[in-house]
């Protein structure tokens, strides 16, 4: 877990970046390339889209405003997206681990 802080419209918030809340961003953008790979569906998803976008901003401090919610959300997804950069980049410079191999007698 880490936390991220970000400015929008002169607001500082703050969010930790959860499992859960990973997993709600990661769904949220499913739902967006839905609704963009099929516009016809986007009446289907666009519930589904708020609901996911209010859970997601339940969990910023202070309170996120109307207002500030298109700017958090994408600040919430690059730093989403920047946090599994890291990760990938983390598991590519380990080093392979190399297995043992038993030699029978």
């Amino acid at each position: 877990m880490s936390s991220k802080e970000f400015e929008v419209n002169g607001t500082d918030y703050k969010i930790v970046l959860t499992e859960q809340v990973i997993g709600h961003v990661n769904n949220l953008k499913d739902l967006y390339n839905a609704a963009y790979e099929d516009p016809e569906s986007f009446e289907d998803v666009s519930s589904e889209i708020s609901n996911t976008i209010t859970e997601i901003a339940s969990t910023i401090e202070p309170e996120a405003e109307d207002s500030d919610l298109d700017g958090i959300i994408q600040e919430i997804i690059k730093a989403v997206e920047h946090k599994a950069d890291e990760i990938k980049k983390e598991l590519e410079d380990r080093p392979a681990k190399k297995t043992k191999s038993k030699s029978k007698k």
